[in-house]
């Protein structure tokens, strides 16, 4: 519980009613600070007056406010911080609220006329999150409820480099309408850089639903409460400069592969963080690149922004200056006025469209399709922001204190005629060494966790750079002295170059932490083996381990990988728990919604 404020001598109130209020106060945590703020402040509007017939807990305003329930489908956590923030500011306005996890919503939760607020993110091309699959199929099966008498508006979270954007916000709006609910409010699209049009999207639906209800809001102007969380400092907007105190290359000579182990200070800056949770970096782009673009635009290195930035400052530091992304595409369609670009970026030409932008980067659409005379300016707001990258964290915090590891494969290819370069890879690779510091941030990854009891077995699936966060789950196990037993399956090119932490992995096996050790190296023989071979041939034992509670995880490629992960766990359940087709998946969406199938998929 949070130490309330207490009263001061100049109070109007006198002394016994000081007292009382000091010892409620002090007992308050920041919810209950929050609801009594928007109490107070609606029976001031309200003329002082508590009405005998209010239930006890319901906050007074001049018009009774509705309520409102905040629905939130989040795969990494970001969209469930979002919701929490709806949930808090309609606190402060005096809204009474209830946030819930599309993981635990049922149909029973939709038979009452409601106010919605969602908030739902797209993962991979256009797939609901894990733990919001149910209440997806829910709402487009057969059994979905009729939804007269409700409102709602939707956010939806998403990345604009894939071609779905943010396709779960756009199928739940649909689907909300088509069900008989009455859109209050737009639906809005968000970028990676989301934290701004979701603040504000957040206050324009809620202000719309007190218009609605004919009431005004107790307390609009409360600053927002984020600000008392006790959360850190530092953010994505106000990044910590941590020093690099070691980078090491995993791969053995002979790799086609270059995987970095890179270690970083985190002294004397607050930060914590758990198993699961990523580590966001802001990095800078390639300065050749950067120069290269500014020669194939013909603009000038000093030329001066309306920020009073040079526009070669920015694009190293501030715009995403090489993946594509389609509304780039179309204002650069606009500004060209190419037809072969329109025609590309048509509904007709959707999967010559994927193909078309596979290894291509901003600057092979500048030289295919050049503009004459274009300005800094104009250039720069065809752009999004630079977005950070976020690394799945490789250690424990408890293990390893004031530090933080990441796993990062470093991106290299050729395409089109042009050597690329990962944009954070690259960074950290060629830009940086021990000594520099780098702009950091930790990033919360509720729906990637450890178990909660140390007994719990685990399963983890997690080839290549993928085994990151399984390095850190061993480390908090092995220092808190769990018991629970431990399964992985790693998998990459070739043994003797490509096993990264092999010797942790052998040592905590003979220590006995991990259990079973399964690998897969695809290179080593004629016929190309994989983690989800490995584990079809463990079948039987895997789907025992399932039975008696294990936590299922997988990290690494969400376009593949997974994928053929998941597949291999529905023929597992089939096979070994003799299971039909409609069973097995049941039986998969069970794990997902109790939390017991985890994924970390990019």
């Amino acid at each position: 519980m949070s130490q309330g404020p207490l009263l001061d001598t100049n109070s109007p109130l006198n002394g016994d009613q000081a007292q009382r209020l000091n010892d409620v106060l002090g007992g308050m945590d920041r919810d209950q600070m929050t609801w009594l703020s928007g109490y107070l402040a609606g029976l001031n509007a309200s003329g002082g007056q508590l009405s005998a017939a209010s239930p006890a807990g319901a906050p007074q305003t001049a018009s009774a406010l509705p309520e409102i329930t905040v629905l939130y489908g989040s795969q990494t956590g970001n969209a469930e911080g979002v919701a929490e923030q709806a949930r808090d500011r309609a606190k402060a306005h005096g809204f009474n609220v209830r946030l819930l996890d599309m993981a635990d919503a049922t149909k029973k939760d939709l038979k009452d006329p409601t106010n919605m607020v969602v908030v739902v993110s797209t993962q991979g091309e256009g797939d609901p999150p894990d733990t919001a699959i149910g209440f997806y199929e829910l709402i487009n099966g057969r059994k979905a409820p009729k939804l007269d008498g409700h409102r709602f508006a939707v956010l939806g979270l998403g990345d604009s480099s894939y071609d779905q954007f943010c396709q779960m916000g756009k199928e739940f709006d649909a689907r909300l309408a088509e069900l008989g609910a009455e859109r209050i409010s737009d639906r809005i699209d968000c970028d990676v850089d989301y934290e701004e049009p979701a603040e504000a999207w957040i206050e324009t639906v809620l202000s719309r639903y007190a218009e609605l209800s004919g009431a005004t809001t107790a307390a609009a102007e409360q600053g927002s409460p984020a600000a008392s969380t006790g959360e850190s400092q530092w953010s994505k907007k106000n990044p910590f400069y941590a020093e690099i105190l070691d980078t090491v290359v995993l791969n053995d000579d002979g790799s086609s592969k270059e995987t970095r182990h890179i270690e970083l200070s985190l002294e004397d800056s607050g930060l914590v963080y758990e198993p699961g949770d990523a580590l966001g970096v802001v990095p800078q782009n390639d300065p050749d690149y950067v120069d290269e673009l500014l020669e194939k635009l013909r603009i000038s290195h000093d030329t001066e922004l309306d920020t009073g930035s040079k526009v070669r400052d920015a694009l190293l530091a501030e715009f995403e200056v090489t993946t594509l992304t389609r509304p780039f595409l179309e204002k650069w369609a606009e500004l060209s006025d190419d037809a072969e670009l329109r025609r590309i970026l048509s509904d007709e030409a959707r999967d010559e469209f994927k193909n078309w932008v596979y290894g291509r980067h901003i600057i092979d659409v500048i030289e295919q399709f050049p503009v004459d005379n274009l300005d800094a300016a104009t250039f720069t707001q065809a752009l999004r922001k630079l977005p950070p990258r976020l690394y799945s964290i490789a250690s424990s915090y408890n293990a390893e204190p004031d530090e933080v590891h990441l796993t990062v494969g470093v991106v290299r290819y050729e395409a089109h005629g042009r050597a690329r370069n990962g944009v954070t890879t690259g960074y950290l690779s060629e830009h940086v060494q021990p000594g520099d510091r780098i702009p950091i941030y930790v990033d919360r990854n509720k729906n990637f966790k450890l178990p909660h009891d140390h007994s719990t077995p685990m399963i983890m699936v997690g080839p290549g750079t993928g085994v990151a966060p399984f390095r850190a789950f061993m480390q908090e196990r092995d220092d808190a002295g769990a018991d629970g037993d431990n399964w992985l399956f790693f998998g990459d090119q070739h043994f003797h170059t490509d096993f990264l932490y092999q010797a942790e992995w052998l040592n905590w096996r003979e220590k006995g932490l991990l259990t079973r050790l399964d690998v897969a190296f695809s290179r080593d023989q004629a016929e190309k083996v994989y983690v989800q071979d490995r584990m079809r041939e463990k079948g039987a034992e895997l789907y025992a381990w399932l039975e008696r509670g294990a936590h299922f995880y997988v990290c690494g490629d969400g376009e593949r990988m997974a994928a053929d992960v998941h597949q291999a766990l529905l023929d597992i359940a089939r096979e070994h728990g003799g299971l039909d087709e409609d069973a097995a998946a049941q039986y998969i969406r069970d794990l997902q919604q109790s939390k017991r199938y985890q994924r970390d998929v990019y």
